[in-house]
């Protein structure tokens, strides 16, 4: 398992689809803990702070963060509810290396979506965790922050 980057043209497809609902039946709690463990391992080695299932090949809606030493698993979100307000902040992604940008977003939302074990969760988010939760759901969405960035550079890695 590798994360997807958008340089790849067959990476590129599944980063830019529309992903499946998570279907609790036809996976064993077993396979969603080992998913999720993977997932968040593969984040925490990249040095970031959200990753979703497309981000690794998986055409299925989940994503992981860890916000401010919280960490989300959170299957088949929704954002329900934005603020009017928005706040300009930089954001770059693990499927585009080195590229930032300044991306307009809502200060504050409501996801929904499922935990772990399919049941019902609602959170109200704001700030740099509302910003991830953004993120991450626009990838489930086929959707990178390019497409709503302002002034994106491309940083090279030093030699």
């Amino acid at each position: 398992m590798h994360i997807w980057i958008i340089d790849k043209k067959e990476e590129l497809k599944i980063l830019r689809k529309t992903c499946a609902p998570f279907d609790f039946s036809k996976y064993g709690k077993e396979e969603v803990r080992t998913l999720l463990k993977a997932m968040k391992e593969m984040m925490r080695a990249a040095d970031g702070i959200g990753l979703s299932a497309n981000q690794i090949g998986l055409d299925i809606s989940v994503f992981v963060a860890r916000v401010e030493g919280k960490s989300y698993e959170i299957f088949n979100p929704r954002i329900t509810k934005t603020s009017s307000e928005q706040i300009e902040f930089e954001e770059g992604c693990l499927s585009i290396p080195g590229s930032f940008g300044l991306v307009d977003r809502p200060e504050k939302i409501v996801l929904t979506g499922q935990d772990k074990n399919g049941k019902a969760v609602k959170i109200k988010a704001w700030g740099l965790l509302a910003r991830v939760f953004q993120h991450e759901v626009d990838h489930l969405n086929g959707k990178l922050f390019v497409d709503k960035a302002r002034k994106v550079q491309k940083i090279e890695p030093q030699k």
